[in-house]
């Protein structure tokens, strides 16, 4: 990172010679092969085999042009003492030549008055080779940057970085450092130091204006100020320079922030390698911290090779926490085992991603808030894409032979629900269809063709074209053409400004504003930079979607398609934030048009009351087959006690978050503002940027420098894209619906039936004992098409007595034949089927599934299952310690309203539905003292039953609540009707 001129490598002074033999090059402390007279110095070699008479002459020579007669000393260090007395002592011209040994830990000679010259090359002297391994500092134009280091802190996706280089200056008068850092687009500078032997010289963030005026005040005298440009796709370069006196010591230290963002399944840090030159202590450092735990963690370097890579690099994860350190050496860092210059020239990414048993995660300190939602397993929404492509005379040659190929490339991932038309557009509009078609194979290979025959012609028509793909998605919304559980999106590609039809800009806007009245979004994607992107981004803005500049490169084929899969897999619609009314202050975006796989929705603000117990955040959507709820509630007081793991958080970290995101925000905003909301909105991020020190678009970092440098002001802006204008415990979670009614019917623990008979006031129970694996029919309706099937699974160890062994529903299967829609219970997961379409949830998930009479509420080891009004059921998920060597984790049953099923209801569960009745005599001691035998008549069958107790463990899963009932031996023989085999069936569904 150090500005500094590149090394001229110099041979050593001439001398005599041994035909054939190669003397090794060398430079003094800037390179030269003489640096002048010296005295006093010790000069220091370090050789790797016994160097010959031959290099004796070699290095005589050196130290008669160096030092003159001087009287310094010579060490020849080589790896061993003996190869050292091989040397022997000599003298030449007055000076003395000792050979001494060095260990090859120590690297090179050092001491007091000591100077390091390093020779290298190589020596082919009487088969014996000399080369350079001394490790020594590059010394370029007088300047060796010695350390620098890139220390990344990641604490819930909110990244704080720090890079700090530290140089010296050897050489004998001042000398200009140049520091640059290139950083991302979407991070903000926060914090700028600059310290010349030991006094710093702070950064400061200014309002823009008042920055403004030191700046042109430095121009006006003829300085130069440092800038932030914009640099390459990703990158912003931040450059500053300042005069070092000889001698003297340098630290740059910069610090930005920024939300990582998760982009296609996965949040990436991004840094720029490129130190121009060697550096004895290199680093770079990531720890992460993720309340969530971290699910993977990996670094890659595009300057490198893997193994290379792997030598120098350390990554770990347990937990919550993670760790990234790449450290190469001096000699990894060469770009070749003799060269000076350093490889290091490049990316260098580190990825992660977190567990995600739970679709969100809210996290509160200091009165501050954020909420992360990802959900997962949920099936993809429909889409009706309109692709809206310039094909005007500018997009001729390579740009049309990309787009074509990138559409090619969408085409093959386009689904078969999907319903899709292409328009081009130059000085008129052509459609491929004149309606929406759906995603046929056949209508694919149609596509196809018409998209290898597009042909550029014309000029620039954007206005006519953007309403016409608008129309066509609302017609085929109204006339009912899509599903309409599906969401339609238009994409544009254009290289260039309108120049036909209507071209004005703000008229274009209002235009295609209204045309889509915020029902789908608008994605513009600008090829080139020949095109007024802030048009391109402002209408993009303004209608739910967002600008992306397509570079002019060979991979702009990739960027499109890469593109394209972002918005490929809408999983919700019309996503809804909530929180309780008046708990929440200065709220961030909480409403959002899609989510998208692989992306993630972040909400942040203030609390209105910290002091408040609970924390509580619903989650609602439209899905492609029903409409979702999901719910967080947190436990403050266990949110603190989680707080106190600190290791990894730094300070404020949320509040940070939360004014990073509103100040984004707020930028978003102000690009479609006028009037009197504009000057509010600018009015708020400036005073946010100011309170946070962040180096926004209103705001300047202003570096005042030492008095004796030339330079003494240097500025450092946000620029635009457009042209120069602790740990936390999961969130706990809470039913949504209300308490159901008293449990008739159920089916729990080893399986225990459990018919409930209020007029009676009391129960009946019964086991069924049959093979693991088995399914049994709980519930069967003919009328309603309403099935539920029970598998049985056995223990860990099974036991050969039948009378001791245990079995347990492993394993439930509702459903819904009339609706074709299934649900799969285990305790790993529940996925829903509607038709073909699959969602898959966690028990660890809080959520409601809607949709036209059902809706399933799943929250933390209970879920809720309701077909209209009148039939409901109850799941509860009983979990062992996983280390226990006997039982596994089983589901219980419970039917909570029957009485919307019809009168030809059976099933092990479903026969008592219908009213019944039983009579209870002849009570009297049985086997078990505590458990009196009686005499029950029920059905026409006089039986033998033994009064015990089960439990119902729908409020309490740990404890459960007792019930007394009469047990019913023989697997219910009596009181079920036939037997119990007649009960089972082949499968689940």
């Amino acid at each position: 990172m150090n500005g500094a001129r590149d090394e001229q490598r110099q041979h050593l002074p001439g001398g005599p010679q041994r035909q054939g033999e190669d003397c090794p090059e060398s430079g003094g402390e800037n390179g030269s092969a003489s640096s002048g007279r010296r005295t006093g110095s010790d000069l220091g070699f370090y050789t790797n085999s016994l160097a010959t008479a031959a290099c004796k002459q070699m290095i005589e020579l050196r130290m008669q042009s160096d030092h003159q007669n001087s009287g310094g000393q010579l060490k020849v260090a080589t790896k061993d003492a003996a190869q050292a007395s091989d040397m022997g002592d000599w003298e030449t011209g007055g000076a003395t030549y000792q050979a001494g040994a060095l260990e090859p830990t120590k690297g090179s000679l050092k001491g007091r008055g000591q100077e390091e010259v390093l020779v290298s090359g190589c020596l082919r002297l009487a088969g014996h080779h000399l080369l350079n391994t001394v490790p020594l500092p590059q010394v370029v134009d007088g300047i060796e940057v010695y350390g620098t280091k890139v220390h990344c802190k990641v604490t819930s996706r909110f990244a704080h970085n720090v890079v700090t280089t530290r140089a010296v200056n050897h050489a004998d008068t001042a000398k200009e450092v140049s520091f640059n850092v290139e950083l991302p687009k979407t991070a903000f500078i926060t914090n700028f130091t600059l310290t010349i032997d030991g006094v710093t010289y702070p950064g400061n963030v200014k309002e823009k204006e008042v920055a403004k005026k030191q700046y042109e005040k430095a121009v006006s005298q003829g300085k130069t100020a440092g800038l932030v440009k914009a640099s390459g796709r990703k990158l912003e370069k931040f450059t500053v320079s300042v005069n070092v006196a000889a001698g003297s010591k340098v630290t740059f230290e910069l610090t930005y922030e920024e939300l990582l963002k998760r982009h296609k399944g996965k949040y990436e840090m991004y840094l720029k390698v490129q130190p121009k030159q060697l550096v004895k202590h290199f680093e770079i450092t990531a720890d992460i911290f993720e309340p969530q735990g971290i699910s993977t963690l990996d670094a890659e370097a595009s300057f490198i090779t893997n193994d290379l890579l792997s030598s120098a690099l350390t990554k770990s994860f347990s937990g919550k926490k993670g760790h990234v350190s790449f450290k190469p050496s001096l000699d990894q860092q060469r770009s070749c085992p003799t060269c000076t210059d350093s490889l290091l020239k490049g990316d260098f990414i580190i990825t992660y991603d977190v567990n995600r048993e739970s679709p969100a995660n809210v996290q509160i300190v200091n009165g501050y808030f954020v909420h992360f939602f990802a959900p997962q397993g949920l099936p993809v929404v429909p889409k009706n894409v309109v692709f809206v492509i310039d094909v005007s005379g500018s997009m001729h040659g390579r740009k049309m032979e990309q787009t074509k190929d990138a559409l090619l490339k969408i085409l093959e991932d386009v689904k078969e629900d999907d319903y899709l038309n292409f328009i081009l557009f130059s000085g008129g509009v052509t459609t491929w269809k004149d309606t929406l078609v759906q995603a046929t194979p056949e209508n694919i290979q149609e596509a196809r063709k018409f998209v290898m025959n597009i042909r550029d012609q014309g000029m620039t028509n954007i206005n006519d074209a953007l309403l016409k793909g608008i129309s066509m998605l609302n017609k085929a919304r109204e006339e009912y053409r899509v599903l309409e559980r599906s969401t339609s999106i238009v994409i544009m590609l254009t290289d260039g400004d309108a120049n036909v039809g209507e071209s004005r800009p703000e008229k274009i806007q209002e235009n295609v504003r209204n045309a889509i009245g915020g029902k789908f979004p608008l994605y513009n994607l600008g090829f080139g930079n020949n095109l007024n992107y802030n048009f391109l981004e402002r209408m993009a803005l303004e209608n739910h979607g967002l600008a992306r500049r397509i570079y002019e490169d060979s991979d702009a084929n990739v960027q499109l398609q890469g593109f394209y899969e972002e918005v490929a897999n809408p999983l919700l619609t019309d996503v809804e934030v909530e929180y309780p009314e008046n708990a929440i202050l200065d709220l961030t975006q909480n409403s959002y048009q899609h989510f998208y796989d692989g992306s993630e929705i972040v909400v942040a603000g203030r609390l209105a009351d910290e002091d408040m117990n609970s924390f509580k955040a619903d989650v609602k959507g439209h899905g492609a087959i029903n409409d979702l709820t999901f719910t967080e509630e947190l436990d403050m007081k266990e949110m603190e006690k989680a707080l106190k793991e600190r290791d990894y958080i730094f300070g404020n970290y949320i509040e940070r978050l939360w004014a990073y995101l509103t100040i984004e925000q707020l930028l978003e905003k102000c690009k479609n503002a006028h009037g009197e909301e504009k000057e509010n909105l600018t009015a708020q991020t400036l005073d946010l940027s100011l309170k946070y020190h962040f180096v926004t678009p209103l705001t300047s970092m202003v570096v005042t420098k030492p008095e004796d440098n030339e330079n003494k002001t240097a500025i450092a802006d946000k620029p635009g894209e457009g042209p120069a204008d602790a740990e936390v415990i999961p969130s706990m979670a809470y039913l949504t619906n209300s308490q159901p009614p008293q449990t008739p019917y159920y089916v729990d623990g080893d399986p225990h039936f459990i018919i409930q008979v209020p007029e009676k006031d009391d129960a009946i129970c019964f086991n069924i004992d049959e093979e693991p694996g088995t399914v049994l029919r709980l519930i069967q309706d003919p009328v309603t098409g309403l099935t539920v099937n029970g598998q049985i699974i056995g223990e860990k160890r099974s036991s050969l007595d039948s009378q001791t062994r245990k079995t347990y529903f492993g394993k439930l299967g509702i459903a819904n034949a009339q609706m074709d829609f299934q649900i799969e219970v285990t305790p790993e997961r529940i996925t829903l089927w509607h038709g073909a379409a699959q969602s898959t949830f966690s028990w660890l998930d809080t959520v409601t599934v809607t949709e036209d009479g059902l809706s399933v509420t799943i929250d933390r080891k209970n879920m809720v299952v309701s077909f209209g009004d009148g039939v409901t059921f109850v799941v509860v998920l009983h979990q062992v310690w996983k280390k226990q060597p006997i039982h596994h984790d089983f589901l219980g049953f419970y039917v909570v309203d029957s009485h919307r099923m019809s009168a030809q209801t059976h099933g092990l569960l479903g026969q008592f539905f219908h009213p019944f009745d039983f009579k209870v005599s002849d009570v009297h001691p049985g086997s078990d003292p505590t458990k009196p035998d009686a005499t029950m008549v029920v059905k026409n069958h006089r039986l033998t039953v033994t009064r015990g107790s089960q439990k119902d463990y729908r409020k309490d899963v740990s404890a459960g609540t007792k019930v007394a009932c009469w047990f019913v031996h023989n697997n219910g023989q009596g009181l079920i009707d036939g037997v119990h085999s007649d009960y089972i069936v082949p499968s689940l569904f």
